[in-house]
């Protein structure tokens, strides 16, 4: 089962967990993320880890998100400072890194678009693209993300998820190797850029996620990860948000940050070489 080019566009054949009975809820009000909890086999089946063979453990060091068979949405930051894009592994469809499990895929990638307007220094336009090196096969365990498009209204959704597998505690060292999963709030821009919390650190097209006092947030290693909201009149989730940045993990008044996929959307079809109405440019 080929994961089909199509379903960015037609919403209908993504944002789906088949793994998961999405009529019973599995939400115990907080559910590593801090503040999270293990995360169930294909319950977020579009989450990929991005590893470096270099690196101690699991490997890993930032998210990303399945959007088509070939393409990899994530963070412009997690490739600061790597220098040979081409010994790096994307392993898809895993919920334990070191156990991925015979439903898990490893794929090379072949291209990273990073988004030319990208500033390392404000941590802006904070969005990048990464074209594998051949194509994902769908699974239960493996399904696409819906990159949410400019008609959803973020200010509805309720339900909202961060996942990932970076620390589980501020200034820890090691990144978690079950995947972690935690409820948030999208927090209002305006708030978040207030004095007090961020201070206009935040741009336009930044999201806010967790919780005013804190104890819930993504940390080192989450980033490139989606922040995920279920649609209000359907069992399917939309990637809203790309992990970003945030000043330290799950401080109060100081919630993860991310970068809006919908503020983008128009560029990530454009990488792809797709245009809004579904056919190829």
């Amino acid at each position: 089962m080929t994961c089909s080019l199509q379903n960015l566009l037609f919403r209908w054949t993504c944002g789906l967990r088949p793994m998961v009975s999405e009529s019973i809820p599995h939400d115990s009000g907080t559910t590593r993320v801090v503040g999270g909890a293990d995360a169930k086999p294909g319950a977020w089946p579009w989450i990929v880890s991005i590893q470096h063979p270099w690196l101690p453990g699991t490997k890993h060091f930032c998210g990303g998100s399945l959007i088509s068979a070939e393409w990899i949405l994530t963070a412009a930051h997690c490739f600061d400072k790597i220098k040979k894009i081409g010994i790096l592994n994307v392993v898809i469809g895993a919920t334990q890194l070191t156990q991925p499990g015979s439903g898990a895929q490893v794929r090379k990638i072949k291209n990273l678009f990073r988004h030319e307007n990208y500033k390392r220094s404000d941590i802006s336009n904070d969005i990048a693209l990464l074209e594998l090196n051949e194509p994902v096969q769908c699974s239960p365990y493996i399904q696409l993300g819906c990159v949410a498009d400019p008609t959803v209204s973020l200010s509805e959704l309720q339900n909202c998820w961060i996942a990932g597998w970076g620390t589980t505690t501020e200034g820890d060292e090691d990144s978690s190797d079950d995947l972690q999963e935690a409820k948030v709030q999208l927090i209002n821009v305006q708030l978040c850029n207030s004095s007090g919390w961020y201070a206009g650190k935040i741009h336009t097209h930044n999201l806010c996620a967790g919780y005013p006092q804190g104890n819930i947030d993504t940390c080192q290693g989450d980033s490139g990860g989606p922040l995920m909201c279920q649609d209000n009149h359907a069992d399917s989730w939309w990637i809203v948000g790309v992990t970003s940045w945030g000043t330290g993990c799950a401080r109060a008044k100081l919630p993860g940050v991310y970068t809006s996929s919908q503020y983008f959307y128009d560029w990530i079809l454009a990488q792809m070489g797709l245009s809004p109405f579904g056919s190829a440019s």
